[in-house]
């Protein structure tokens, strides 16, 4: 796997290397925006660890056995009801299209991950590249100081390779924020939650800029003779991240990680965890000009790491998780639009499958991936309309059945991109961005 995080950085440059100099980039950025009426488009993944229940989230079932104790509640959408633990984002749902008729067929968490997050099952040869890279590829500036791909505080131990890149290379890996590791939820005395600035990337004061530079120019050097008689993948990985480390410590771009600059009154609203400050991390990454980032929704507090993963206590961890996410994603949404982004920026909310209709012992959902929900909202999505519709018991597809396919394919579109253009994968064989055989959602694509 091809990820960085802050440690790995660390370990690529040492506390000596920096710059000094200040960048124009984000009011050059701005200017450009202004003068061509054009902005760039971006992307957001929130990533459910673990398969959500739509029965408790997108596809409620009031009335029948399979349904919990979960109310619906009215959204802004006449017809559309959604859970009553998601109150704010009810309030969004004209901006938001709910696909409920996902049909997948993967129920192992590593599998289904690799498979939702590639679009490919986990087999033979080719290595798929992750969603996050591919899309920031096709989405990518070169002149950008700041990573093309970044992740915010994943869990991807269980599946490390649909977080990578792929045939695409170290260059389109993403740079991770906030790692989480099995049995290790990081704690913290912020009241914000765990530190989701990239450490470290300052110049010691001890060190003048001069010395600094003729540090690195000393240490390029020695690498290119070292990469010259060592080529390969490793070498390669190890230039990527270092040249991207190198381009924010001789920037301002660090900056956008500094959640402190921010009001407090907005900080809460997000939410006092490290999803919800991850959402916020999101928006000023997007405003800066990063076209793909991803925050992950795992366990909060008592919770387990992998906190949709709900076989035991169904109810009582879907409602926990719904208070996190409820406030993020719907501050996130009004940040996004009270900034002119919104209408630019895909929203992809989903996780690795869904959960059983039926209600096992200690009240837990099993893994179910035959008929389940996801949502896209924002940018590229005509919101406001359901597609699908799964049987009162929510044991089948009763209408539109959506593969793999399909939804990737739909956020290609949802982007502005091609769906056959081509990427040539590790074996020489050409690849396009999506299955030309599936068939994207046009009722959704604006």
């Amino acid at each position: 796997m091809f990820a960085f995080s802050r440690r790995d950085w660390l370990c690529l440059t040492t506390a000596a290397f920096a710059g000094a100099s200040m960048s124009g980039w984000f009011p050059a950025l701005a200017a450009q925006a202004a003068a061509t009426g054009v902005r760039r488009r971006s992307c957001i993944l929130l990533w459910m660890s673990g398969g959500p229940s739509q029965m408790d989230t997108f596809d409620l079932k009031p009335g029948h056995a399979n349904g919990g104790p979960f109310k619906a509640i009215d959204t802004s959408v006449a017809g559309m009801q959604i859970s009553e633990h998601l109150p704010q984002l009810a309030k969004w749902m004209d901006q938001c299209a709910i696909i409920r008729s996902l049909s997948t067929s993967e129920g192992d968490h590593g599998r289904a991950t690799y498979l939702m997050r590639t679009g490919y099952r986990p087999q033979g040869p080719i290595q798929y590249p992750g969603l996050g890279s591919l899309l920031s590829k096709e989405l990518a500036r070169d002149d950008l100081e700041l990573p093309n791909y970044i992740s915010i505080a994943p869990y991807y131990f269980l599946a490390p390779t649909a977080y990578g890149p792929g045939f695409l290379g170290p260059r389109h890996a993403p740079m991770i924020v906030g790692n989480i590791r099995p049995g290790n939820q990081p704690a913290s005395g912020d009241p914000y939650g765990p530190s989701l600035r990239v450490e470290n990337l300052d110049r010691p004061a001890e060190v003048q800029p001069a010395q600094a530079e003729a540090r690195l120019e000393l240490l390029a050097g020695l690498d290119q003779d070292f990469r010259a008689e060592r080529p390969g993948v490793p070498t390669g990985s190890h230039k990527s991240a270092y040249d991207s480390a190198i381009r924010m410590m001789r920037s301002n771009a660090a900056k956008a990680f500094d959640l402190d600059d921010e009001q407090a009154a907005l900080r809460e609203r997000y939410g006092k965890n490290q999803f919800g400050q991850g959402c916020l991390l999101a928006r000023r990454l997007i405003e800066r000009g990063v076209p793909f980032v991803e925050v992950s929704l795992n366990g909060q507090g008592e919770q387990p790491i992998f906190g949709w993963d709900t076989h035991l206590n169904n109810f009582a961890i879907v409602k926990g998780l719904s208070g996190v996410l409820d406030p993020a994603w719907s501050t996130l949404m009004e940040d996004l639009e009270s900034r002119g982004l919104l209408e630019t920026t895909t929203i992809i909310w989903m996780g690795e499958f869904g959960r059983t209709p039926k209600i096992g012992d200690n009240a837990g959902r099993d893994h179910f991936p035959a008929a389940w929900s996801t949502v896209l909202a924002g940018g590229g999505i005509k919101g406001g309309r359901v597609i699908g519709k799964t049987s009162p018991d929510g044991m089948k597809v009763d209408d539109r059945p959506v593969s793999v396919g399909d939804y990737m394919a739909t956020i290609v579109r949802a982007l502005g991109l091609d769906p056959m253009k081509q990427n040539m994968s590790n074996l020489g064989r050409p690849i396009r961005l999506a299955d030309p055989k599936a068939k994207p959602i046009s009722e959704i694509i604006a």
